[in-house]
């Protein structure tokens, strides 16, 4: 659709101190439970907290580079991108986050 743009709400969810380096935040929206994760250069992602091999809670696994090992059984998930990395096959939704004056806003709809 030429000339149509996309305007996305963002919802305030704290501070970025709110969130250790290299950890993750869980929160809860109306299309469900979302990680946002801060890497050591203090990058933010967010993707729905479900790892796609068994619905692991992402924001508990190991964050590392650009990627998270998930905790349940070791698959690791780019937090770019959503998909499983290596041979495993799969992906979890993404939603934009970014931040502004050092609070951290989350976009109310998923990005594919």
């Amino acid at each position: 659709m030429d000339g149509m743009r996309v305007v996305e709400n963002f919802d305030d969810i704290g501070a970025l101190e709110d969130i250790p380096r290299l950890g993750a935040r869980t929160v809860t929206t109306t299309l469900g439970d979302v990680a946002v994760f801060r890497t050591a250069d203090d990058t933010l992602y967010a993707l729905r907290d479900q790892c796609p091999h068994k619905a692991g809670p992402l924001s508990q696994g190991i964050v590392h580079g650009d990627s998270v090992t998930c905790p349940l059984h070791g698959w690791v998930i780019s937090l770019q991108t959503g998909h499983a990395m290596g041979l495993d096959k799969g992906c979890t939704p993404r939603f934009t986050v970014k931040v502004e004056n050092g609070r951290i806003l989350l976009a109310s709809g998923v990005i594919a």
